[in-house]
């Protein structure tokens, strides 16, 4: 059995307020507090690329728990804002970690859902290739593409980079998984000569519509009750929609984690963050996970306590 054996994540300590931009933006402490809920976003430092935000990731990992390198047999990076165009992150992450030359690395290109698919696609490269321990990253640093002056992106998307250990001694494994893409409204999340555009009220409502469905979906695929689901955990785009999720479902507001109040929308890395915590806390036996963006795109799972 294949599955999440532990977690770890890097969050920069330098952070831009929002309250402090208030004035800029023409916003309101409501505006901060009620609908995109970040009060701070997490900026890494100019050294800091992709590469590098997962090697800090890495060395907390690294703390938490003893990692014999030779026992890694995949790297997978999640990112659309690699150190370059060519090569791939993971190969450039491999070389920093010094893993031996028979552990397959590559990237996944993809944003919000990212997590989610990266899970789905790690999991069923190890099973198909009899691998045992492998790694899973998840680094995504905006800061790169924001226009400090676009109030729909600059006050919300923040820097981070999570990894999660994969080994047949996990704690937690996935059940079945869904997946969704809306290919012909791409244009409303895009990076455009260099610079991030979203329509926020688009992707808004394209959450709105399809998440509730697809979680539905998922929840009869695995022949599970939404009673039964101990936590539910969906990216953390904005706290607007994470309530609005919650509400269409109407699942229980104790059941529904927002925690990006003080670093931001990770993109891929808002959901391994949370599960962080949650990896000691045996009382939650079963968790739904879904990410959901650019593409536009989305997958889900439910995760299982060993």
């Amino acid at each position: 059995m294949i599955g999440i054996e532990n977690i770890a994540s890097y969050i920069p300590l330098q952070r831009i307020s929002n309250y402090e931009r208030k004035e800029k933006f023409s916003i309101t402490n409501e505006f901060i507090e009620e609908k995109i809920g970040v009060r701070q976003i997490a900026l890494k430092a100019n050294n800091e690329d992709a590469s590098i935000l997962c090697l800090k990731a890495f060395e907390n990992l690294s703390k938490k728990c003893k990692i014999n390198k030779d026992d890694i047999e995949a790297l997978v990076v999640v990112t659309q804002n690699p150190d370059y165009n060519i090569p791939h992150c993971a190969a450039i992450l491999h070389g920093m970690l010094g893993l031996k030359n028979s552990c397959a690395a590559f990237d996944i290109s993809l944003g919000c859902s990212g997590f989610v698919y990266g899970l789905s696609v790690i999991l069923s490269f190890m099973k198909c290739n009899e691998i045992k321990k492998a790694l899973l990253f998840t680094s995504d640093p905006y800061s790169k593409i924001i226009d400090p002056n676009d109030k729909n992106t600059s006050l919300l998307f923040g820097d981070a980079a999570a990894v999660v250990l994969l080994s047949d001694t996990p704690i937690f494994t996935p059940m079945k998984f869904t997946f969704g893409t809306s290919g012909k409204n791409y244009e409303d999340l895009i990076c455009k000569n260099g610079k991030l555009f979203m329509n926020g009220r688009a992707v808004f409502n394209f959450t709105a519509k399809v998440i509730p469905e697809d979680i539905r979906q998922l929840m009869n695929k695995n022949k599970i009750k939404k009673d039964d689901i101990d936590l539910f955990v969906f990216h953390q785009g904005s706290k607007i929609i994470v309530d609005t999720l919650g509400k269409k479902l109407e699942i229980p507001r104790e059941k529904v984690i927002f925690n990006a109040q003080d670093f931001g929308n990770t993109v891929s890395s808002s959901i391994p963050i949370i599960l962080e915590e949650l990896l000691s806390k045996t009382e939650v036996k079963t968790i739904l996970i879904s990410g959901f963006g650019v593409g536009l795109s989305w997958s889900s799972t439910i995760l299982k306590r060993i």
